[in-house]
């Protein structure tokens, strides 16, 4: 699995499970949502995230 296709799983995951956990458990969880948007968007322009390190020190292409 290449360090690319694992960030778009993870984010997905982080998104979906903020999204649950703001239906039925606090509001609140909508921010980690925004969190992990804005993480996206940033790594859009600055082609730099730290999620792509992490997985590139864990050992993925």
């Amino acid at each position: 699995m290449t360090v690319e296709r694992a960030l778009r799983l993870i984010a997905g995951v982080f998104i979906m499970l903020s999204v649950v956990l703001g239906y039925t458990v606090n509001p609140n969880w909508y921010w980690f949502t925004a969190f992990v948007g804005l993480n996206l968007f940033q790594s859009g322009f600055t082609n730099w995230c730290p999620m792509m390190a992490i997985l590139r020190a864990a050992g993925l292409k």
